[in-house]
């Protein structure tokens, strides 16, 4: 894949193979066919005209997409050249595999009274749902655990807090990971809360050409039952000639919100390396640096953020972009939705990375320990506030006094102001027992 424009069908060619099953030229005339099919077999149950169409004829029917090949998508792109237009070329096919069937006399009632949007708004949502539900969820979920099993490794872990990047009131490594654990799972929440929907409903969506071809027929009903039951989706009541896709654009923002927390984890990772906190293992044969021979670098942290960040820029284009369409439909959705599996693909790409950094993660607890043990001062947050507590005057001007700009606040420093505090030896006691390592509140 040396001459591939894209990384995606170059670099990272084998990071995404389980994302072409479905955002492939391959997949989507494969769904293409797959509506098509299934819209046709729905219509048997429902016009006159195909009453004659038995079950084999329906099982052989089915076939045409159970057995959908390569050498048939070639096919359909072969007619394309001539079509010039990707839906007509799939109906085409359909009907020359209806002629090998015996089924000439119904070959007219395939695509009757669509508008190729109508496979086109179909086919990407079932698309998009079916790469979720099995493959971004499942590395999403991944994720989510491997985090809550670092939390848990790492729990009760006192570290050096920082806030604005100075020195603050300590924390725990393992909650830092809850943090992120809960963040996740409130979006993946949201994520799966989301309603997939389609647009079918004819040239305009009113269904004009079905109710003036079957005035008795209740289109809407079928409509709203083929979306439903044959394809799992929900179907857009109001529609122009192309979906909305108000519900896409909350998906694509949904998967973007997850990748910005995704990337405010990379880039703590990547600090708490730079600061020494974590170590990377070393994988025998990688390389660091094609000058410098000692380098470890936290790559895989970085090449999570910038795909993420890839990643974003276009699921926030397309979130932008295809709610809007001039009066009942322009081509720019067309254009735009074609690359919807690549902001997906960037997204799994950097699902990987993330995942592999997080497994060579090492923990310098003497750096850590070492950092809390320089760093008395952020016990003062402590002692003013039980000295608040206890009535004493101005509490935290003394701490401020103490403590504000000093760089050599110790252990020592610290006893010695509290055994001058006029307060109870009960109390100085309290507070002498508080340190660093300790000061962590609940996790």
């Amino acid at each position: 894949m040396l001459s591939a424009l894209s990384p995606l069908d170059g670099r990272y060619e084998s990071k995404i193979q389980s994302l072409k099953p479905y955002f492939s030229e391959q997949a989507l005339i494969k769904y293409r066919v797959f509506v098509e099919i299934k819209y046709f077999l729905q219509l048997c149950e429902t016009v006159p005209q195909l009453s004659d169409v038995n079950e084999k004829n329906k099982a052989d029917i089915s076939k045409i997409v159970e057995h959908f090949s390569e050498k048939d998508a070639e096919i359909i792109k072969e007619t394309e050249k001539t079509t010039n237009h990707d839906v007509k070329a799939v109906e085409y096919f359909i009907k020359e595999e209806f002629r090998k069937l015996g089924l000439d006399k119904h070959l007219e009632f395939i695509h009757f009274g669509l508008t190729s949007q109508d496979i086109n708004n179909t086919a990407f949502p079932l698309m998009i749902k079916d790469s979720v539900d099995q493959v971004m969820l499942v590395h999403l979920s991944s994720l989510v655990e491997r985090l809550k099993t670092l939390a848990n490794e790492w729990k009760g872990m006192p570290m050096l807090a920082r806030t604005h990047g100075q020195p603050a009131s300590p924390t725990t490594l393992g909650k830092e990971m809850l943090v992120f654990v809960e963040r996740l799972e409130v979006q993946i929440e949201q994520l799966r809360s989301i309603e997939i929907k389609a647009k079918f409903g004819g040239a305009t969506g009113n269904f004009n050409a079905h109710k003036v071809s079957y005035p008795d027929t209740d289109w809407i009903e079928f409509g709203d039952r083929f979306v439903s039951e044959a394809l799992g989706l929900k179907r857009s009541k109001y529609t122009t000639q192309i979906a909305h896709y108000d519900q896409l654009a909350a998906l694509f923002d949904a998967f973007a919100r997850i990748n910005t927390i995704f990337i405010d984890l990379a880039r703590d990772f990547w600090t708490y390396i730079s600061m020494d906190y974590f170590k990377q293992k070393v994988i025998a044969g990688e390389v660091g640096s094609s000058a410098m021979p000692h380098k470890v670098n936290p790559i895989d942290f970085e090449n999570a953020e910038g795909n993420f960040g890839i990643a974003n820029a276009i699921f926030n284009h397309l979130s932008g972009k295809l709610p809007i369409s001039r009066l009942q439909r322009d081509l720019t959705d067309s254009t735009v939705l074609r690359n919807v599996g690549v902001p997906f693909g960037h997204s799994l790409i950097a699902y990987q990375s993330l995942l592999k950094g997080l497994s060579k993660v090492l923990v310098n607890t003497s750096k850590m320990d070492q950092d809390l043990e320089d760093n008395w001062a952020v016990v003062s947050e402590a002692i003013q506030n039980i000295l608040r507590r206890e009535g004493y005057e101005k509490p935290y001007e003394a701490l401020k006094l103490l403590t504000r700009g000093n760089n050599k606040i110790t252990k020592s420093s610290i006893a010695n102001f509290i055994s001058e505090l006029k307060v109870n030896d009960n109390i100085k006691a309290e507070m002498l027992a508080i340190t660093p390592h300790n000061y962590v509140g609940y996790f």
